[in-house]
């Protein structure tokens, strides 16, 4: 297929994602050629919803390249991992130097890189992106997150930032992330973020049913709080699930099993925190809380076998936001510290503001909670944590104490808030001058000469003590996690 006039762009993979992100950049004035594996699905959407004279069907990779000006932009939005290459060898002899091939997917940031590289050997440019917004982002504008080979920003930026959400100055929710895979892994710690949004969400809902509140009266509170300072998606969406009633009349919540998925996302977050050492513990939490759900029929027998109390939680709904919220700041100034180690690490340069910007608007995380966070790292940009923002350091001051009190009525009470839970541990370890791990060191230096250092010497100097008498002054050296 030769057309008389080129596409813009061209994008592979008409899945929801794939379809919306298409009718999206038609609405802007490009015009953007189409291919799926399955031919069906391509004509399918060409003759129903995509039937415009601005998308062109291909029921050939070959056809698709074939159909787009130069330099030739191809989107890919086709499930993560093998499908990606497979999808990438078949445009690598058909595609010339200088054109550029965009994965739109929720790719791992290290195959990522790894295709930044191959693709520039042949003269080729590659954007790994993040996409977020689900279906409704995609079809009106998402939060996009691209990186990879910035010679191919100039090319991409005009499509990326037209279709991308916009905030109310018009400012778009799109802007170049970093080289490498820094695309693709700001937007695993956004997912990441959004396993903890979720949860803290979820943890919330927990205690009010057990408290003995209505949903009608849980909505209403969502409701409340969402227009003041957990004003978010997500909390938007709860109170409209909270709100949502089966056919019978009663609560479609309470009909749906409580076995929650994942894709991976949240999984590589955690991974990636434990190798950089930076304590994740709150997405942690939030990922192994799906995992213990997921344990149902285990679940149902262990609540006939184990004992807990069977008290109501004593809750004051006020308390209830406030560890919702406290936990929220823990949750995102752990992911940014993980943002900035990574970047370190990379090499990546990653501006945290402009990070916290692009998730404004568009995203499933969107917040305004997210203008307080761009905020802080413009009034500081070399901030080593958001806890060290005065103005997030005077909010999770004014709710600490509603935090812990919820906290600890669900512990006396038997409901599970590991997420509230981890991320007050955090925050009680973090602000201690002094912890015991001391008396780790010295466990370790006693049973395995670890070596340990003193407060009274430099940092850098190690010792190790023969504890028993029966040790000699060999040690096993140290490292640092």
């Amino acid at each position: 297929m030769t057309l008389d006039i080129k596409a813009d762009i061209g994008l592979i993979g008409l899945a929801v994602m794939g379809q919306n992100l298409v009718l999206n950049m038609v609405d802007h004035g490009y015009r953007v050629a189409v291919y799926n594996r399955t031919t069906a699905v391509t004509d399918e959407f060409t003759s129903g919803r995509g039937a415009s004279p601005s998308i062109v069907g291909a029921d050939t990779v070959e056809a698709l390249v074939d159909s787009l000006q130069s330099p030739r932009i191809v989107m890919l939005m086709v499930k993560a991992g093998p499908a990606v290459d497979a999808v990438i060898d078949q445009l690598l002899p058909l595609m010339a130097p200088g054109d550029v091939i965009v994965d739109g997917g929720n790719s791992l940031y290290t195959d990522t890189a790894r295709r930044v590289e191959t693709l520039a050997a042949h003269g080729l440019r590659f954007v790994g992106t993040g996409v977020s917004g689900g279906e409704e982002g995609a079809r009106h504008g998402p939060s996009i997150m691209p990186g990879g080979s910035e010679e191919a920003w100039p090319v991409v930026q005009p499509i990326l930032q037209a279709v991308a959400a916009k905030v109310a100055d018009g400012t778009p929710c799109c802007d170049w992330v970093g080289p490498g895979g820094a695309g693709h892994y700001v937007k695993m710690v956004h997912n990441g973020i959004e396993y903890g949004d979720m949860q803290v969400i979820a943890e919330a809902y927990a205690l009010l049913k057990a408290a003995g509140m209505e949903h009608r009266d849980m909505a209403s509170t969502f409701r409340t709080w969402g227009d003041g300072i957990l004003d978010s998606f997500l909390v938007d969406i709860t109170a409209d699930i909270l709100d949502h009633v089966d056919e019978d009349g009663s609560p479609l919540l309470e009909n749906i099993l409580d076995a929650a998925g994942q894709k991976g996302t949240g999984k590589w977050t955690v991974i990636s925190s434990m190798e950089l050492a930076q304590p994740v513990s709150l997405v942690a939490e939030a990922v192994f809380a799906r995992i213990v759900s997921a344990l149902k029929d285990e679940r149902v027998v262990a609540s006939e076998a184990l004992a807990g109390p069977a008290d109501r939680p004593e809750l004051d709904v006020d308390d209830v936001r406030d560890a919702l919220y406290g936990s929220k700041i823990v949750s995102y100034a752990q992911g940014f510290m993980l943002l900035s180690e990574a970047s370190r690490e990379s090499g990546w340069d990653l501006d945290l503001g402009r990070v916290a910007s692009l998730w404004r608007e568009g995203c499933i995380i969107r917040a305004r909670f997210l203008d307080d966070i761009t905020a802080a790292y413009e009034r500081d940009p070399a901030l080593d944590n958001l806890l060290l923002d005065p103005f997030f350091s005077e909010e999770i001051g004014r709710v600490e104490s509603g935090w812990r009190r919820v906290v600890a009525a669900g512990v006396l009470a038997g409901v599970a808030v590991p997420a509230y839970s981890a991320a007050l541990a955090f925050y009680d370890a973090y602000r201690s001058a002094i912890l015991p791990a001391n008396l780790i060191q010295a466990q370790r230096d006693y049973f395995g000469a670890h070596t340990y250092e003193r407060v009274d010497r430099p940092r850098g100097e190690f010792f190790h003590t023969n504890w028993t008498g029966r040790g000699g002054t060999t040690t096993a050296g140290t490292y640092s996690a």
